[in-house]
């Protein structure tokens, strides 16, 4: 799920050698902190978060096939 996340991230940056992905792992959910150079933050939320939103659908549905629980936070 990382590397999804990874490869969506980096194709919709200017500086993809500055996408940071932290995996956090609990007993039930996987939190994926996403973190990306300031300038490019707003590429990677979208116009009323339509970009965030779907890279979240794709995660989730991508979970559920692995019958797991993910998250993404977008951080600063």
């Amino acid at each position: 799920m990382k590397e999804l996340i990874l490869v969506m991230a980096r194709a919709l940056v200017d500086k993809p050698d500055e996408v940071e992905i932290n995996e956090i792992e609990g007993d039930v959910t996987t939190i994926l902190e996403l973190k990306v150079a300031k300038e490019d933050l707003g590429k990677v939320i979208g116009k009323q978060g339509k970009t965030a939103h779907a890279m979240r659908s794709i995660l989730n549905a991508t979970a559920t096939k692995l019958k797991k629980r993910a998250v993404l936070e977008i951080v600063e």
